[in-house]
């Protein structure tokens, strides 16, 4: 087989990909997965009805090569497919962490590699995907990768000297979200509500200001301070906030993340 993608690594993000492609019109023949395990082999082959080979197999004749693996695996991984990667495949690395020149050293001279990060808002296909070329990607990469990724959210492109930043904001963000949702909810819980209602009320409030956010395209601040009338509840929970320095303690909290990130890729 000729001119697939090949998916190396189908955990869940590696899955989720796989899945969006199916999704998004791309036919199964043009997919083809790898995973270690057999018995996950067989098993993505009976879900989706793709091939599922080892990864020296997947990515022979491959148009594109999706890496989606942890970090620490790639120095075993790139030297096994490495022979078969030809120089107009172009490979594209979700692992967290790693700058393409790291990839780009493990592979043939001139292999072309872009650097991914997505999110895990991507198992419902609205992922958060920042895309960075190394020495040899062309906008023509750039543009396949793009392609690739809108299978599963939406996708910008930036220099990669800000994938740092990017990993702790949207790789990283959705779980600031959820503790803040984990908060509200255990909130509720302890005002006296029960807590499946608490649940639905908080669950449903962060998605619809989610989509009022999107939609509207107005300033969040702009949005807040129609919901925060002069003397009211809003305003006296915001005091609190303010008060505990809750916007410092996230960007602190952000902080923090880009430079483990940062650790992780020396």
């Amino acid at each position: 087989m000729s001119g697939h993608v090949a998916i190396i690594g189908t955990g869940v993000m590696g899955e989720t990909l796989l899945a969006g492609l199916l999704r998004g019109g791309w036919d199964a023949e043009q997919i083809v997965g790898a995973d270690r395990r057999g018995a996950r082999r067989d098993e993505l082959e009976r879900r989706y009805g793709v091939r599922m080979e080892t990864n020296a197999d997947a990515v022979v004749g491959a148009d594109v090569v999706v890496l989606v693996v942890k970090p620490q695996d790639l120095p075993e991984l790139l030297p096994e497919i490495r022979e078969h990667v030809e120089a107009s495949t172009l490979v594209m690395s979700l692992c967290a962490g790693v700058a393409t020149g790291k990839v780009e050293s493990g592979l043939a001279e001139g292999v072309p590699v872009i650097r991914v990060m997505p999110n895990t808002p991507a198992q419902v296909s609205e992922g958060m995907a920042a895309i960075s070329g190394g020495v040899h990607a062309t906008t023509e990469h750039l543009e396949k990768a793009t392609q690739i990724m809108s299978a599963v959210g939406k996708v910008v492109t930036v220099p990669e000297k800000y994938q740092d930043a990017v990993t702790a904001i949207s790789g990283s963000g959705p779980a600031y979200l959820f503790f803040v949702v984990e908060a509200m909810i255990d909130a509720g819980v302890m005002l006296g509500l029960p807590r499946d209602i608490s649940t639905v009320l908080v669950n449903q409030t962060m998605f619809g200001s989610a989509k009022l956010l999107v939609e509207s395209g107005e300033h969040p601040t702009v949005l807040r301070e129609r919901v925060t009338s002069p003397g009211g509840t809003t305003a006296a929970a915001q005091r609190q906030l303010e008060e505990r320095s809750v916007k410092a303690a996230f960007m602190t909290a952000m902080e923090a993340a880009r430079d483990r990130s940062a650790e992780m890729g020396r």
